[in-house]
């Protein structure tokens, strides 16, 4: 009986000794697509890379999008809020300095905010997406 224990608590230990660890895949970065102009066909059209709930604010190599952005596609599965200022900040008391977008494409003149659509064209100043 002993003998029988410990083949199988030896053989247990090789087998967690020599299993190879899981590595996950690496996760693949997530793009919105901004257009300046039209986004189809595409005229003043940029990928964005997002980090989930990071500010992205239209500054620096984006600052020619700031104020700019008429047109946004968002992937299924993820919610982005633009903002009218830079900080990802709602200061506004009545919603109307966000547009929220959802997968699809979206013209900003004819944006969802918070409470209600909203012309959004030429207002956005940063951006925050995540998963729904």
């Amino acid at each position: 009986m002993f003998y029988a224990k410990a083949i199988l608590a030896a053989l247990a230990f090789a087998a967690v000794s020599t299993a190879t660890p899981v590595v996950p895949a690496p996760l693949t970065p997530a793009t919105i697509t901004v257009c300046s102009g039209t986004i189809n066909p595409p005229n003043g059209c940029l990928t964005v890379s997002v980090v989930s709930d990071s500010c992205i604010n239209l500054t620096g190599g984006l600052s020619f999008l700031n104020k700019e952005i008429s047109w946004a596609q968002v992937p299924n599965g993820f919610v982005c809020t633009f903002y009218q200022d830079f900080g990802c900040l709602n200061e506004g008391v009545n919603g109307h300095d966000v547009a929220i977008l959802t997968g699809g494409t979206t013209n900003l003149a004819n944006a969802h905010g918070i409470a209600t659509s909203q012309n959004f064209n030429d207002q956005t100043s940063s951006i925050t997406c995540s998963p729904i």
